[in-house]
């Protein structure tokens, strides 16, 4: 009993503080920016204005002084058609070493894990450098088609596939079905908690993808929301009240789909190291 007690306290505690950041930026973006600095050293600090007419205040004169919808739409735009593209292919990748066997396959996976170890910035060069003789440069394909494929998607994908019985493809392909169609109609649908998991992930870390759209994009209007809020803290005059509402609104979009897909995370990043269901 004493420990749940003590668990319960430490874990709240620990909750508490990775909230109060949080909460500082969203009252901070419904006071005037006076009071912003004028509470910062008290409890106020955490409390918003009791003015609430004000609330809004930030939020309207950012609209009115940046296409902040723009810059939305064109995460939204690049979050979705990295999630949808990530999950295809990753999981055509995994079902290719899941499922075939050929020439060479357990090198190829073995090299293929061993990227795992490679962080992604000493290859973002060479990533420029393909993009660039592509001819791709400044369009929404230079950001999206190099976050499809990742190491660890394939690998979550192709143990998901690995707890999926061969006998199943035997007996639909004793029926017709061709191999894409098992994997079309049987072997996706049932990965589930996979796909769920690697939407999940690609879709957090398209929207927070900062250095490479900046790199490949030219165009402010191609700009995410990521790369436009760095635009909007260096336009003169930078009011905190309105950082701190360009934040809250590039955090939204995030805590709605965790809440959505928390259980689906969880239980696919627990699945993924055993191969189970």
């Amino acid at each position: 009993m004493a420990n749940t007690i003590i668990s319960t306290i430490l874990i709240t505690l620990l909750a508490l503080l990775f909230l109060f950041p949080l909460v500082w930026m969203l009252v901070s973006s419904m006071k005037p920016e006076a009071a912003i600095y004028k509470d910062i050293g008290g409890i106020k600090a955490f409390l918003p204005s009791f003015d609430i007419g004000s609330w809004g205040t930030a939020y309207r004169e950012l609209l009115s002084r940046f296409n902040v919808f723009i810059y939305l739409l064109n995460s939204i735009f690049y979050g979705l058609s990295v999630t949808i593209g990530s999950i295809i292919v990753n999981s055509l990748a995994g079902y290719g070493f899941s499922k075939f066997r050929f020439r060479g396959r357990k090198m190829l996976f073995g090299l293929l894990l061993a990227l795992l170890v490679i962080p992604g910035e000493t290859i973002i060069i060479q990533k420029f450098q393909v993009v660039r003789s592509m001819g791709i440069l400044n369009t929404p394909l230079a950001v999206i088609f190099p976050s499809l494929a990742a190491p660890f998607y394939i690998y979550m994908f192709k143990n998901f596939f690995d707890a999926i019985s061969d006998d199943i493809i035997e007996s639909a392909q004793l029926e017709g079905a061709s191999m894409f169609t098992i994997y079309w109609r049987i072997m996706l649908p049932m990965a589930k908690p996979a796909i769920a998991t690697v939407g999940t992930l690609s879709f957090i870390s398209s929207w927070n993808d900062y250095i490479w759209p900046l790199m490949v994009l030219t165009d402010s209007n191609r700009f995410p929301l990521q790369v436009a809020i760095t635009n909007i803290n260096n336009t003169q005059p930078v009011y905190m009240n309105q950082v701190m509402a360009i934040l809250t609104i590039s955090t939204i979009p995030l805590i709605i789909v965790y809440v959505f897909f928390q259980k689906y995370l969880v239980q696919g990043m627990g699945a993924s190291g055993t191969g189970e269901k």
